[in-house]
């Protein structure tokens, strides 16, 4: 392994976005299975659901470097702009796509019932505000305890 990358891999704040991920995406495992009473071992690395791991990953990123770089430095900004973009994307962009894909499937399982070309698109996309909010704040608590 190289240096570079050996110093990446290891370094406090690649690892505290990292653990932000697998953290929240392992609570998504639980949610899931608290609601559909099975354990779906896949939602771990779909899209969608409670919590927001988009919103865990990029507010743990923010905060890490607020935290080692200070809030009026150039790459906070950068950072919180690169957090409000993927944040709007996962409630607005993302969630859109999820309700046409519903829409979709919908219409699609009325015009071609018997259809051999059954095709589901994936409904569960973007995020609610909720969501978004919970992985966000999951995301802040991590980085605090990481860093």
């Amino acid at each position: 392994m190289s240096k570079t990358l050996y110093f990446i891999l290891t370094h406090p704040l690649f690892l505290t976005v990292f653990w932000a991920w697998i953290i929240a995406q392992a609570i998504k495992v639980i949610v899931s299975a608290g609601s559909k009473k099975r354990i779906k071992l896949r939602r771990f690395i779909e899209p969608g659901g409670m919590p927001s791991s988009h919103a865990a990953v990029v507010v743990a990123l923010l905060t890490g470097v607020g935290i080692k770089e200070g809030m009026g430095s150039t790459i906070f900004i950068v950072t919180l702009v690169l957090a409000l973009v993927t944040i709007y994307e996962a409630i607005g962009v993302r969630r859109e796509t999820g309700r046409q894909a519903e829409l979709l499937n919908e219409l699609q399982s009325h015009l071609a019932p018997h259809s051999p070309m059954k095709y589901k698109l994936t409904e569960q996309l973007g995020h609610n505000p909720i969501e978004v909010l919970v992985g966000g704040i999951l995301g802040f608590f991590i980085a605090l305890l990481f860093l």
